[in-house]
C-alpha cells in the first residue's frame, strides 16, 4: 500500500514538474558580456545570478563570492532564502542585490523516514514552482548562474534548463555530494539515494565548469563523474572580518561583554576560565553528542583526578534541527550536576560578533563528520581566520587538506580522544599556545588570494 502510494506521488510529481518546465517564459537570452556582442560587454557589467536553495545568511562561501565579484565590477543577483542576516557588506552594496526564495511550508519538514519519502517529492515541487517562477519570470537573465551544490533537487535540472535557453554558463560550486547527505537520514542502500546519485551525475554535465572546495573532491568529480569541463578546487579561506586578536588582554575583553559570559567575569578576568567555542548544523553529519560525552569526561577528571584542571565554559552557535533534543539532554545533565566544571550556552551572532568570539576563545571544535570524505567545514577556516587552534573529526579523507597535525589542530575519531585533548591543551597552556601561533600564521591565507586566479580568471573579472 505505502509503494504504491509512493509511486502516485512520484507520477503526479512528474507530469507536474512536465507541465511546469513547459510553461512559456518571458526574457531575452543574456547579452552582457556574450563573446558574440562585444560592445554589450562594453555597455553592461558582467551580471553574475548566484543560487542558494537554502539560508543565504547561512551560506558563506557564496556570499564570499558574491563580494568578490562585485568587488571586481560585477553586477550580482543573490537568489535563496532571506531567514537570517547575509553579512552587512551585501547589504550594503550597490552592486548586489537579493531575491528572496519563498519557503516551504512547514508542515512538508519532518524527520520521520518514511513520512520523508511522501513529503520529500512534494517538497520538491513546491522549489520546481519557487525556482522557475523565479530564474524564469522574476529575475533577468544573466551571464553566468553560480549554483551551490548540494542540495542538489531540484535545483540543478532547473538551473540546468533556465541555462540553456537563457544562454546562460552554469557554474556549479560543489561544497559537498547530495546524495551523500540524503543517505545519512535514508541510508546507502535506499532507492532514493540511488536516483539521487544518477540524477546529480546526469545534471551535472550542464555546466560550463565546476568549483570544489578540496582537491579529493575534484579528484571524484573528475573520475566517478566524468565531467568534460573544467572541475577547479577553489579551497574556502576567511573572509576580511576574521582576524586574529594577539593582545590576550583584548580577548578578555571582549568575551566580558557578550551577555553569554555576565555571570564568569571575575573567572575570565582572572585567568581561570577557558572559553570552547563549537559552530554545528545541529543536524546528523554533526553529532553533537560527540562534545557532551567529552565534556562529562573533562568535569569528571576536572572535580576528581586533576582539580587544578580549569573550568570550561562552552559557547555553541548556530541553528537546526536537533537543537531542542540536545539542549534537553544539556539540562539534564546540569541538572544531575553531571557538569561541574562545564558550562554549556547557545549564542545567535552578528557576524561581526562571531568573527570577534572566535578571536577571543581559548579552542574551537569541529564535529563535521563529512557525510562524503571529501568536504570541508567552513567553520574551521574561519576559525584559522581568526587565529583560533581547532580540535576537529579527522576520519575522512580531506582533513589534511585543511588542518596540519600538532600544528594548528589536532584530529580525534571519538570522544575519549576529544576529552583528551582538552585535559592535554587546557592542563599545558604552552601546548595551546604553540597550537595558536599555527592557527594565526595559517590565518594569513585569505579568500581573494584563492578567488581571484581561479574563479576571478574563469568569470573573466580578473
Amino acid at each position: 500500500m505505502i509503494e504504491t502510494l509512493i509511486s502516485i506521488v512520484f507520477c503526479l510529481s512528474s507530469a507536474l514538474t512536465v507541465l511546469i518546465l513547459l510553461l512559456p517564459s518571458q526574457y531575452q537570452p543574456a547579452q552582457a558580456g556574450s563573446p558574440s556582442r562585444p560592445h554589450a560587454a562594453k555597455r553592461h557589467k558582467t551580471c553574475v545570478q548566484i543560487l542558494v536553495l537554502g539560508d543565504i545568511g547561512r551560506s558563506p562561501r557564496m556570499q564570499y563570492h558574491a563580494l568578490s565579484i562585485a568587488k571586481h565590477g560585477g553586477e550580482v543577483v543573490i537568489i535563496g532564502y532571506n531567514e537570517s542576516d547575509p553579512h552587512p557588506d551585501i547589504i550594503s552594496h550597490p552592486s548586489i542585490s537579493i531575491v528572496p526564495l519563498r519557503s516551504h511550508p512547514a508542515l512538508l519538514q519532518t524527520s520521520n523516514k518514511l513520512l520523508f519519502t511522501i513529503y520529500g517529492p512534494l517538497k520538491v515541487l513546491f522549489q520546481i514552482v519557487c525556482l522557475w517562477k523565479c530564474l524564469a519570470y522574476t529575475t533577468k537573465p544573466s551571464r553566468w548562474l553560480l549554483v551551490q551544490n548540494p542540495p542538489s533537487i531540484p535545483t540543478l535540472a532547473i538551473a540546468s534548463l533556465v541555462c540553456f535557453l537563457r544562454q546562460t554558463r552554469l557554474i556549479i560550486d560543489w561544497h559537498n555530494f547530495g546524495y551523500s547527505i540524503l543517505a545519512l537520514k535514508l541510508g546507502q542502500t535506499h532507492p532514493l539515494v540511488k536516483m539521487s546519485m544518477w540524477y546529480e551525475k546526469v545534471f551535472c554535465k550542464s555546466a560550463s565548469a565546476h568549483f570544489c572546495v578540496t582537491n579529493a573532491m575534484a579528484s571524484v568529480l573528475k573520475k566517478d563523474f566524468n565531467l568534460p569541463v573544467p572541475v577547479l578546487p577553489l579551497h574556502d579561506r576567511p573572509a576580511s572580518h576574521f582576524n586574529p586578536i594577539l593582545d590576550p588582554n583584548a580577548r578578555t575583553d571582549f568575551l566580558t561583554t557578550l551577555p553569554e559570559t555576565k555571570e564568569f567575569h571575575s573567572a575570565l578576568k582572572a585567568g581561570s576560565l577557558r572559553v570552547l567555542v563549537s559552530s554545528t548544523s545541529w543536524t546528523a553529519d554533526e553529532d553533537f553528542s560527540v562534545l557532551i560525552d567529552a565534556l562529562l569526561r573533562y568535569s569528571e577528571l576536572a572535580t576528581t583526578v586533576q582539580p587544578h584542571l580549569p573550568e570550561v565554559l562552552a559557547i555553541i552557535t548556530g541553528k537546526g534541527p536537533q537543537k531542542e533534543m540536545y539542549l534537553g539532554q544539556i539540562a539534564a545533565l546540569e541538572k544531575a550536576s553531571k557538569l561541574q566544571k562545564v558550562t554549556i550556552r547557545t549564542a545567535w551572532l552578528s557576524v561581526p560578533e562571531y568573527a570577534r568570539l572566535l578571536a577571543s576563545a581559548s579552542l574551537g571544535v569541529s564535529l563535521h563528520t563529512s557525510s562524503s570524505g571529501v568536504d570541508l567545514p567552513m567553520k574551521v577556516v574561519d576559525m584559522f581566520g581568526a587565529g583560533l587552534p581547532v580540535v576537529g573529526w579527522d576520519r575522512f579523507e580531506a582533513w589534511p587538506e585543511l588542518v596540519t597535525e600538532g600544528v594548528n589542530g589536532l584530529g580525534f575519531g571519538s570522544s575519549k580522544e576529544l576529552a583528551g585533548h582538552l585535559v592535554e591543551l587546557f592542563g599545558k597552556s604552552d601546548k595551546l599556545e604553540s597550537l595558536r601561533l599555527g592557527a594565526q600564521k595559517e590565518s594569513s591565507r585569505r579568500w581573494d588570494d584563492e578567488w581571484n586566479p581561479i574563479a576571478g580568471s574563469l568569470i573573466g573579472l580578473t
